[in-house]
């Protein structure tokens, strides 16, 4: 009885007892049967929804992973926690709540597996946020628990995807398609349930939470609709229960080293810059040691080998159809790049997990051989420099060149930056500047995939920088950088900067600078005056109160 106890070591507290027949009264009329309550507790975190495709299947995985928690012992109860979707909020003011909704998600899933006692859970999320949400709340909770990503979407008409209709818009104000080009992708890119196809955002975060152990191996390279990701989340639900009876906790497996092999699985697969704030706000969560330097010095030493999207030519599918990123881990551990004593959810180590995995078939194009690398170091640079004293974070893929210097363009948002590019107001030369879209000032860190999308469809991508203390989508792609800190609502040197002034970036020197002195910067912040907030009430004003530098994590929980 205290060996069964202890696998129930929360439920307990809720249910054990004549003190708890209240509680063992309502779950009675949820469904619990007398027998349940001697099981440890499965909660099963969904974030369905059906207002945006990346999540409208999850349902159904949620109940594959209930299954497979029952079928082991355990009693699941399923529960929702929100998304947001960031295609559709993209380039509007509801966009600002897309990384709110980060840390909604985490609170919402710490508030109801703590609030209900579950022993263990399963967290299950679809769209860019949900999943260093997911991994957040499973970090602080450190309870038994896998993360389940709901897979990528097909790929649509031509290989068409959703940049391909951002892209779209910019082409089409360029002149070089029509209306009725314009409406044919637009409605053809999207096929289905899944998240978007290219290693954008969700791709990249699914991938480096399976590296950092909460995933069973391969559930970030399966397809939303494949029968391989509803049989995953089945044995997601069997593994959690085997984790409760292990005793194995996230704390088990979370370390500096798993965190370290996290960053190599995105350089090497030219993961989002968004991965940079996430994988910081995950080890806060999990109160590992990680700062932004550490992406610099572990990217000084791992190869971008994976061509893919938005900067290659390859989407996830085609990567799942070779094998998925597997492979490429087992790759990466041969080289001594990996740590493969890292514990993962499978109950056994990495290079355990990695032992019997194939490498890729003869032939394939979608990720080079160490010998030729796209890139021999990281994509992802750490700029600092007077425009950015506290970091940057730079996608550098080799594609833009390692260095731009142009004037200034600048701009208190994205919407007048957006409709400059789009009129021709941005030309070749210019370095537009976005400010006012940090995580305080903007509030919530827009992403700027319809600027950046809107200077590639023009086809500036060469001839055009663009900077902000905002963030760019996954899919964002030319010679960008975001996370400018300190940000310009702090009054960060961004918004000092003027129309014309002489700016430098040097992706080999990893530095941003404009071409003033410090004299005329502290002359130019004399007169600076702060801007009025965007929100005064509600969780917009609430988010900004609280959160953090972007060079931090931008959390909302920290000291």
């Amino acid at each position: 009885m205290t060996e069964q106890k202890n696998k129930r070591q929360y439920s307990s507290l809720v249910v054990d007892g004549v003190e708890k027949a209240a509680a063992r009264s309502m779950l009675y009329a949820v469904g619990f049967s007398e027998e349940d309550f001697k099981k440890p507790q499965i909660g099963i975190a969904s974030t369905w929804s059906n207002l945006t495709p990346c999540n409208m299947h999850i349902n159904t995985l949620a109940d594959a992973a209930a299954i497979g928690a029952d079928e082991s012992g355990g009693k699941s109860v399923t529960f929702n926690t929100i998304t947001v979707s960031d295609g559709i909020s993209m380039g509007s003011p509801g966009m600002r709540y897309s990384l709110v909704s980060r840390e909604v998600i985490a609170d919402s899933i710490e508030t109801v597996v703590g609030a209900e006692g579950f022993d263990g859970f399963v967290a299950i999320g679809g769209c860019d946020k949900n999943m260093p949400g997911c991994a957040m709340a499973i970090a602080r909770l450190d309870r038994p628990a896998v993360f389940v990503y709901g897979g990528t979407i097909q790929l649509g008409k031509e290989r068409r995807d959703i940049i391909s209709v951002f892209e779209a818009v910019g082409q089409y104000a360029a002149g070089n398609i029509d209306e009725l080009k314009l409406k044919e992708i637009e409605s053809t890119a999207i096929p289905g349930p899944g998240s978007c196809g290219g290693m954008y955002t969700a791709n990249t975060m699914a991938s480096a939470i399976e590296a950092l152990g909460l995933s069973l191996p391969n559930s970030s390279a399966q397809e939303a609709v494949s029968n391989t990701k509803r049989v995953d989340s089945h044995a997601a639900g069997q593994a959690v229960v085997k984790l409760v009876e292990a005793g194995i906790k996230p704390s088990d497996i979370l370390s500096r080293e798993s965190f370290e092999n996290a960053i190599t699985v995105v350089i090497a697969l030219e993961g989002s810059t968004n991965a940079v704030l996430h994988l910081l706000a995950i080890a806060h969560a999990a109160k590992i040691p990680l700062t932004i330097d550490d992406f610099s010095k572990i990217g000084s030493r791992v190869p971008v080998l994976a061509d893919m999207r938005p900067a290659g030519k390859y989407a996830m599918s085609e990567l799942i159809q070779i094998g998925g990123i597997q492979p490429l881990m087992k790759t990466l551990l041969d080289e001594g790049l990996l740590h493969g004593g890292c514990l993962t959810v499978t109950g056994n180590t990495l290079a355990e997990n990695l032992a019997g995995v194939p490498a890729y078939p003869d032939g394939q194009k979608v990720i080079r051989p160490l010998s030729e690398p796209i890139k021999k170091d990281s994509h992802l640079v750490i700029l600092k420099g007077n425009l950015a004293p506290e970091g940057s974070v730079a996608k550098i893929t080799g594609h833009e060149g390692l260095r731009f210097v142009g004037r200034a363009r600048c701009f208190a948002g994205e919407e007048a930056a957006l409709e400059a590019i789009l009129k021709g107001v941005v030309v070749s030369g210019d370095v537009v500047v976005v400010r006012y879209e940090g995580p305080r000032g903007g509030p919530g860190m827009r992403e700027m995939l319809s600027p950046t999308s809107a200077i590639m469809g023009r086809g500036l991508s060469q001839d055009v920088a663009l900077i902000t203390d905002g963030r760019f989508s996954g899919g964002s792609h030319g010679f960008v950088i975001g996370h400018i800190t300190p940000e310009a609502f702090d009054g960060g040197p961004l918004a000092l900067v003027e129309d014309g002034d002489k700016i430098t970036i040097d992706a080999e020197r990893s530095t941003i600078s404009v071409d003033l002195s410090d004299d005329a910067l502290a002359q130019r912040r004399s007169k600076w005056k702060k801007p009025a907030p965007y929100a005064e009430r509600g969780i917009l004003a609430k988010y900004a109160r609280l959160v953090s530098s972007a060079s931090l994590g931008a959390v909302t929980d920290s000291d």
